[in-house]
């Protein structure tokens, strides 16, 4: 239990500390967006371009690991998106919601986590996870929002929409930069390494103190309707259905199965709420998934921590 708590505690101690920060007027309201366009500008794409130009394909390719991943969080989306449609929801906020029940936090938390628990190693399964996140999850979602916003238009007209979006994400280019380097056989010039390793390793705290951050920021007053099976299908069912395919099916190597899992099980990111904000959708309940599913993801991934013989 201690060796739990001594991987669990720093990484939440982070969150608490940006959340009683804003809470204390020590750090402002806009405090959590500049530190999130640092992380997500700088800090993250530093780590993935250094990460993926310094491996091999062999290393990444790792078609069992993706499968159990990709299928865990596109099936809880699908399956969230179906239910929503038949319950008479727009297209636009019914993929919000399958968003808010599948996106996991592969890069605020799963990154520094899987660090902690399994090594420098477990970086390359969190950074394939978060492209499989960035890339398929959050592209499908956006095509989904448009296509329900301009229904009508033509389905090129979303492409072209889509493809727009995830060219301007540094999340998406880093890695394919590092990919071509990597190609180049190249190595990375001393100075350009040292850059990169000071901005990679700046990307994991100040992501985990911009969610806490985020999190203090106002919540909608009253109930909001719909908020807990959401969070059950992120902590509960897509670690599930992850763990089958990881250690059941494909038995993966300890590695890429253990990350696997910690990967499905983590809370949702803040990426649907933004999605919501960035097209005036009404965000009240997939904000409080993020902070619910980050308050019982503290609880949910101890318990597969005192699980798992790490």
């Amino acid at each position: 239990m201690s060796s739990v708590v001594n991987v669990v505690l720093p990484v939440f101690a982070l969150i608490l500390l940006g959340y009683l920060c804003r809470r204390s007027g020590r750090m402002g309201p806009t405090g959590a967006s500049e530190l999130n366009r640092f992380v997500v500008w700088l800090g993250l794409p530093a780590l993935l371009f250094s990460v993926v130009a310094t491996s091999t394909w062999e290393q990444l390719w790792q078609p069992g690991f993706i499968a159990a991943f990709a299928i865990g969080c596109l099936g809880v989306f699908a399956f969230t998106l179906a239910y929503r449609m038949l319950q008479k929801q727009p297209l636009v906020d019914a993929s919000l919601d399958a968003l808010g029940a599948s996106y996991a936090n592969t890069g605020y938390v799963g990154i520094p986590l899987c660090m902690l628990v399994l090594g420098d190693e477990a970086l390359q399964p969190a950074m394939v996870a978060s492209i499989v996140v960035v890339c398929v999850l959050f592209a499908i979602a956006l095509a989904c929002v448009e296509t329900g916003l301009h229904a009508g238009q033509g389905v090129l007209r979303t492409l072209g929409k889509v493809s727009s979006a995830l060219a301007r994400n540094p999340l998406v280019i880093a890695p394919l930069l590092g990919a071509l380097w990597a190609a180049s056989g190249l190595q990375l010039p001393v100075p350009l390494a040292t850059l990169l390793k000071l901005l990679g390793a700046a990307a994991a705290p100040c992501a985990l103190v911009s969610l806490g951050l985020f999190l203090a920021q106002p919540q909608p007053e009253g109930r909001v309707q719909g908020v807990w099976p959401l969070v059950g299908l992120k902590l509960v069912v897509q670690p599930l259905i992850t763990w089958y395919l990881a250690f059941q099916v494909f038995e993966l190597p300890t590695l890429w199965a253990y990350s696997a899992l910690l990967l499905a099980a983590l809370p949702t990111g803040t990426g649907p709420y933004m999605l919501a904000e960035f097209y005036g959708r009404e965000g009240s309940r997939v904000s409080r998934v993020v902070l619910l599913s980050t308050l019982g993801s503290l609880i949910s991934l101890s318990l597969i921590l005192v699980l798992l013989p790490v």
